[in-house]
C-alpha cells in the first residue's frame, strides 16, 4: 500500500504490483478509444530500433526463483502467467469496433463475464478510460516502479504526438515482439534484443539507451518526468531486482537472505 501511494503521488494510477494505468486526461483526449489509433492494437507500435514493451520487462525483472529453486530465468512469473488464456502480447485489431466485437463474442459465448478477463500485456481497461500496462514483473523498489511508469507515460505521449503530427513508423508482428519478450524473461539486462529494423541482435542495454535517449528523450521535460525516467540508468548500472536477488543467493547460498534483501528494498523510499 505504501508503494502504491508513492506511485500515485508521482502522478500515475496504480492498480496492483504489476499494473499501471494512464488516464485520458493526460493526453487531453480519451485514451480508451485512442488505443486503437495510437497504437492500433492496444500496444505501442514498434518504432525503428525501439522494441518498447520487452524493454520495460528488462527493467522490472524480479522473479528468478520459484518454489525454492533457481529457475534459470529472470522472470519466472511470466512463464507461470502465460499458461492462462488471453495473456501475453496482444493481437492486432484494425479498429475499436473490431476489438469490441471480439469481447462481445467471448461474453456471449460465456467464455468471460466481461472485458476485465482480458489479461494481455497491455489493454484498454474495460471499466475506466485508461490504457493499462500489465507486462511488468513486480518492482521491489518503489523508485523502480515510478521509473517504469514514467517510461510508459512518455512512450504513450510520444506516440500520441507522432499521430497528431501525422507521422508513422514501422509495425512489427506480435510474434516477433514476443521473441524479444522471451529474451527479456530468459536473459535479462545482460542479454540481447532483436533490432528488427536492422535485422540483427544488439545488447539489451544499448537498445534501452536508444529508447530513453532517442525515442522519448524529447518529451521528458514537457512531462516533467526526466528525473523519474533517468532512474533507469541506475537500473542499467546496478541490475534489476532479479540480478540483485541472484547476486545475494550466490554470495550467501541462503534463500532467507534473498527474502530479507527484498523486504529491505521494498521499504526503501517509503
Amino acid at each position: 500500500q505504501l508503494q502504491a501511494r508513492r506511485v500515485v503521488e508521482a502522478g500515475f494510477e496504480h492498480e496492483g504490483p504489476e499494473t499501471i494505468h494512464f488516464r485520458a486526461e493526460e493526453l487531453g483526449r480519451d485514451l480508451f478509444h485512442e488505443a486503437f489509433k495510437v497504437p492500433r492494437n492496444g500496444r505501442p507500435r514498434q518504432a525503428p530500433g525501439a522494441q518498447k514493451n520487452p524493454e520495460r520487462r528488462f527493467l522490472s525483472n524480479s522473479s528468478p526463483f520459484w518454489m525454492g529453486r533457481e529457475t534459470g530465468l529472470m522472470s519466472y512469473r511470466s512463464i507461470v502467467f502465460r499458461n492462462f488464456p488471453r495473456t501475453g502480447i496482444p493481437r492486432e485489431f484494425a479498429s475499436r469496433a473490431e476489438f469490441d466485437g471480439f469481447i462481445d463474442t467471448l461474453v456471449r459465448t460465456h467464455t468471460i463475464p466481461d472485458g476485465t478477463k482480458i489479461w494481455w500485456d497491455v489493454r484498454p481497461n474495460a471499466r475506466y478510460p485508461t490504457l493499462e500496462f500489465r507486462i511488468c514483473d513486480v518492482c521491489t523498489r518503489v523508485d523502480e516502479a515510478i521509473c517504469v511508469a514514467a517510461i510508459f507515460q512518455a512512450i504513450i505521449y510520444k506516440l500520441w504526438k507522432l499521430r497528431r503530427d501525422n507521422m508513422t513508423f514501422r509495425v512489427y508482428p506480435s510474434a516477433l515482439i514476443d521473441e524479444n519478450k522471451w529474451r527479456a524473461v530468459r536473459y535479462g539486462l545482460d542479454g540481447k534484443l532483436i533490432d528488427f529494423g536492422k535485422q540483427q541482435e544488439l545488447p539489451a542495454r544499448d537498445l534501452i539507451h536508444e529508447l530513453l535517449d532517442w525515442f522519448i528523450g524529447d518529451v521528458l521535460d514537457e512531462l516533467g518526468s526526466r528525473k523519474e525516467v533517468e532512474y533507469a540508468f541506475r537500473i542499467l548500472d546496478e541490475g534489476s531486482s532479479a540480478d540483485r536477488q541472484l547476486a545475494t543467493y550466490a554470495r550467501t547460498g541462503d534463500f532467507k537472505a534473498v527474502v530479507d534483501a527484498v523486504i529491505a528494498e521494498t521499504a526503501e523510499g517509503l
